[in-house]
């Protein structure tokens, strides 16, 4: 009976009698494996992107949204959130987990220094937001509590705000910008901290929250503002109190909007919720993009069985004098077998390497978001693609292997 070994040889030698052949057979098993092992790599290190990005807004921390994603249930228990709202909450009495707490007024504003424009977002945030967003100052100073107090017009600029208002290196410190007709002071310029899915805070100009509510953007005449903060930052005192936060800030805004059956007029969303909420889009992603990949390997697939099938035709006569010899059935078959099982498994090799390359490149790409963010190939990706490809090539190489094994030994050694 022929044994694994010497299959294993002639195999070999057939492959390297034919090179160019098998290397164009082995193609589609290459992309495939290549691109399934590198989406794995990819999607690993997204995920450890978004972590990182939502660790950087802030440690412990939930987020406060007047209203639902429910228009029905906004027309129904319209959206309130207040400034007596948010003071209520960061009181220690009403809320015994809270730590600290900022909110945020936001909208968009043509911003203009000399002959310099820009389309900022101009952020309106409690004195405390370095604090509670992990934020800095490169150049300058943050605002106090007294410039809340006094709806003072001072402004500290985003990184990249400040080098399209300021460009050359000039020092924006003490000089004076319009945003939306209405002059303010340069007194700081942010660290330089990148975009994020989240927010960009380059892209921001902070001032204070009073400011923006009352000067910048006020509500219209004879109208009293339902909603006084875009969002609330709400920090925990560590994370084992985040869910006794929810609960003490769900109750107390319920009691203070007077719902009793309704459904809540707000949204908390803590950090985890975020990163779950995007770990499912890039999950659904991988795996759309896994079926693509997936194709590769049918169609590799289908190359392998058809080469095998020539590969039988060509090799008739040898079937014929081999059984003629004294092999079985089964040693015709397991010859035929394994030579497509070491063809696919060269091309699952092949595509390793590839997987890696593509792994490499997307971690020089990554690197422009997060320099922590590195594409790995996990072990378990390995054993997927090499476990894959001895499965591809038993699968599509049976009815060949088959083919050749059942070949009548008299016409096989008859045929030209």
């Amino acid at each position: 009976m022929l044994n694994l070994i010497e299959a294993l040889r002639i195999a070999f030698n057939s492959l390297l009698a034919n090179k160019l052949r098998a290397i164009l057979t082995m193609l589609g098993i290459i992309i495939g494996v290549g691109a399934v092992i590198a989406l794995l790599a990819l999607g690993g290190a997204i995920q450890t992107l978004v972590t990182s990005e939502l660790q950087g807004l802030g440690s412990n921390l939930v987020f406060l949204f007047a209203g639902t994603n429910d228009p029905e249930t906004n027309r129904r228990v319209p959206p309130r959130l207040t400034n007596e709202d948010i003071a209520a909450i960061a009181d220690p009495l009403n809320v015994p987990a809270v730590a600290a707490v900022c909110a945020e007024f936001s909208r968009r504003a043509l911003t203009t220094y000399g002959g310099a424009s820009y389309d900022a977002l101009i952020a309106g945030v409690s004195a405390n937001y370095l604090q509670v967003r992990n934020a800095r100052v490169a150049v300058g100073s943050f605002f106090d509590e007294r410039a809340l107090e006094l709806r003072s017009r001072e402004a500290v600029l985003g990184h990249r705000v400040a080098q399209r208002l300021f460009p050359n290196g000039a020092d924006p410190i003490g000089q004076r910008i319009r945003i939306n007709g209405i002059g303010f002071q340069v007194i700081g310029v942010m660290a330089e901290r990148g975009g994020s899915f989240a927010s960009n805070e380059d892209d921001q100009i902070f001032v204070p929250l009073t400011t923006a509510q009352d000067r910048l953007f006020p509500p219209p005449q004879n109208v009293t503002r339902r909603v006084d903060a875009t969002v609330v930052y709400i920090q925990a005192r560590d994370e084992n109190s985040i869910d006794d936060l929810i609960d003490q800030v769900t109750a107390l805004l319920r009691q203070r909007n007077g719902l009793t059956y309704q459904d809540n007029n707000f949204t908390i969303v803590t950090q985890q919720d975020l990163v779950s909420s995007f770990a499912t889009i890039t999950g659904a992603i991988t795996i759309f993009l896994g079926a693509i990949a997936a194709i590769s390997l049918v169609v590799g697939g289908i190359g392998i069985m058809n080469i095998m099938l020539v590969s039988v035709t060509e090799r008739t006569r040898e079937i014929g004098l081999r059984k003629a010899v004294g092999a079985r059935r089964n040693d015709i078959r397991l010859q035929f077998l394994v030579e497509a099982t070491v063809l696919s498994l060269m091309g699952g090799v092949l595509g390793i390497a590839l997987g890696y390359a593509l792994a490499a490149i997307g971690t020089a790409l990554l690197a422009n978001f997060s320099p922590n963010a590195r594409a790995e190939v996990s072990l378990d990706a390995i054993l997927l693609a090499t476990l894959t490809s001895i499965a591809v090539g038993i699968f599509f190489g049976l009815y060949p292997a088959d083919r050749a094994a059942r070949l009548d030994p008299i016409a096989a050694l008859r045929y030209e």
